[in-house]
């Protein structure tokens, strides 16, 4: 897929990357000819933030505030995509209160929970019962297991996540517990979902793609972008095919990683990281009418 590598020079102004697909292509021309119909689609770790062995320490690229502040006065909305509460991807993206992001809105836990920007609030349903069982009980399960070793829970309110990064052998401790997470997430009415060095235990249908889908419709998108980093994000991506297979163009960015080759190579267009998709969204901005 394409590439595009950020500028060391923090005065130029970006180059426009151009997307290797067809139908890439035919999304960013969209996206610049229709600007407010235009719907801009983030997932936030690896790709608003880089990746940090502490999720807890994750901030958004110093850029990322004021490429967003650019962008999203000129399109219908700016909606960052995650499994995080919305209130910590707030607080981590520094997006409260920032004049120019009043079309932005969070779509925490897959988007069973919602942050306006215009508003400052959060909208949200009654929370899943199996993820408190699940809480409850991982803690003896993890202790139980060796390979567990150095592996840490990350509380996300609306589902629980296990990191390996921080283990002895991050890939074998990953590999050892996705079978009994599973189980444990089964029995309680949960599905597991990986990512990088990371399990989440949560309700099934909550995905990224879901989130994306009912967004679009809601804000009636003419033209969508998606950019992700993960595996997590693969059904945000399948969100955008379908899409296009109904008339409406779209452009998927993966926030380049040899991690997840998966979305590497399904992606339009590969930026180099938070930094490089921080060049994407300035160079969109600035050439937008």
């Amino acid at each position: 897929m394409g590439s595009h590598t950020a500028s060391t020079d923090p005065h130029a102004v970006p180059d426009l990357p151009t997307p290797v697909t067809r139908a890439g292509r035919e999304g960013l021309d969209a996206l610049l000819a229709r600007p407010g119909g235009a719907l801009i689609g983030l997932d936030f770790d690896g790709t608003l933030a880089p990746i940090v062995p502490d999720p807890d320490r994750a901030r958004a690229h110093p850029g990322a505030v004021p490429a967003l502040t650019a962008l999203a006065p000129k399109v219908a909305s700016v909606a960052v995509i995650t499994g995080r509460p919305p209130a910590v991807a707030v607080r981590n993206g520094g997006f409260a209160g920032v004049a120019g992001l009043e079309h932005l809105v969070v779509l925490g836990h897959y988007g069973a929970e919602r942050w306006d920007a215009a508003t400052d609030t959060v909208t949200a349903p009654e929370p899943h019962p199996g993820v408190a069982a699940v809480r409850h009980e991982l803690p003896g399960l993890l202790e139980g297991l060796e390979a567990a070793r150095g592996a840490r829970v990350e509380e996300k309110g609306r589902a629980v996540a296990v990191h390996t990064r921080r283990a002895a052998a991050p890939q074998a401790a990953f590999e050892a517990l996705r079978g009994p997470l599973t189980d444990l997430a089964t029995r309680h009415g949960l599905i597991v979902e990986p990512g990088r060095m990371v399990l989440e235990l949560r309700p099934p249908g909550m995905d990224k793609g879901v989130a994306l889908r009912e967004y679009a419709r809601e804000t009636g998108a003419g033209c969508v972008l998606y950019a992700g980093d993960d595996l997590g994000d693969l059904p945000a991506f399948a969100a955008v095919d379908e899409l296009r297979s109904d008339g409406v163009p779209g452009l998927l960015v993966c926030s380049g990683s040899d991690e997840v080759p998966e979305l590497r190579d399904r992606a339009d267009l590969v930026v180099d990281g938070p930094a490089g998709l921080v060049d994407l969204l300035t160079a969109l901005a600035g050439r937008m009418a």
